[in-house]
């Protein structure tokens, strides 16, 4: 071998023990440790500890004598606890990943999740409900424009409800992605799952409450930092983004107190569904949610549930 292609001990950057220590990690850390986005990272974990609990593993390299037995028995638990029918199948999903991971490893010959029959669910209808206009714009009013937390809550409204965001996609919006342009057209540039980054046009009602906001809080003229952030006298908190659970907080009361109660996901099932009323492209529409199969944009086409476009309302004596 060339001297050339040999480096040196000062280019090291890893000790002996270092590295065999790193070809020694088994592949089914290695498949957790892949796994980016926190929320799909969280629940593969809550699933994977469920099955570990149940059936008495203890080491990753217990996963290479599982059966599919083993899964079916598993799998029966579940029901029996009466967890639903999409939990189940979210639950052999994540069992079922592991297992393709292990597969291209070779450190097992098959999957044993395969040809586990999945539990149905009700519906492939979103379960989410979607708001009707009145109450989309009643909810928009509701926060009192006149404070900053006012200012602030109704800038995330409009935001949730024009942009059809997800509530950690808005948390990590900064100033600068607000002010994003894009031929000359203001966009949101919205990093969402799977570390996939999208720019969403901005709908001019949304921005200019944003611009309101920003310039009640004194930085209109910033052009770093998150675009919403905490208010109060919380020390060390104001400078910070707001975070998801806060955001659904805000949701939650203002739709309560109009006497809706909805979590934050509604409003993006809302936005959804009023593009479509209003003859958007569905593959647009999939593209501006980014959902990565028209399958799961379809689920928040609420289109044929309103009650207002029944046949009951169409029958006159």
């Amino acid at each position: 071998m060339s001297n050339q292609l040999v480096p040196s001990s000062a280019d090291r950057r890893l000790t002996a023990e270092h590295f065999q220590g790193l070809a020694d990690v088994p592949p089914e850390a290695e498949w957790f440790a892949n796994i980016d986005n926190r929320s799909t990272r969280r629940a593969y974990e809550n699933a994977l500890r469920d099955f570990m609990r149940f059936t008495g593993i203890r080491q990753p390299g217990e996963f290479r004598i599982v059966t599919r037995s083993h899964v079916i028995a598993w799998r029966d638990d579940l029901v029996v606890r009466g967890l639903s029918g999409m939990t189940v199948r979210h639950r052999l999903a994540a069992l079922s990943s592991l297992f393709e991971h292990l597969c291209e490893s070779n450190a097992v010959t098959h999957n044993p999740v395969k040809g586990v029959k999945r539990p149905p669910v009700e519906s492939y209808e979103g379960k989410t409900p979607a708001l009707g206009d009145h109450q989309a714009r009643a909810l928009l009013e509701a926060p009192d424009g006149i404070s900053l937390k006012g200012k602030r809550d109704r800038a995330i409204l409009a935001t949730l409800l024009y942009h059809a965001l997800r509530r950690e996609e808005l948390c990590k919006l900064t100033i600068k992605d607000f002010k994003h342009e894009r031929r000359g057209v203001a966009h949101l540039k919205v990093f969402g799952k799977g570390s996939k980054t999208r720019y969403v046009p901005l709908h001019p009602a949304a921005g200019g409450l944003i611009v309101d906001y920003l310039e009640a809080d004194g930085r209109g003229l910033e052009t770093s930092g998150a675009l919403f952030r905490a208010v109060g006298n919380r020390a060390g908190g104001l400078t910070k983004a707001i975070t998801p659970d806060a955001i659904y907080k805000i949701v939650r009361g203002y739709s309560a107190v109009l006497g809706f109660e909805i979590g934050a996901h509604a409003l993006r099932a809302t936005a959804a569904t009023n593009a479509l009323d209003h003859h958007a492209d569905i593959a647009k529409v999939q593209e501006w949610l980014g959902h990565a199969n028209i399958a799961t944009t379809r689920i928040y086409d609420h289109r044929k549930t309103r009650a207002e476009d029944s046949p009951t309302f169409k029958v006159a004596y």
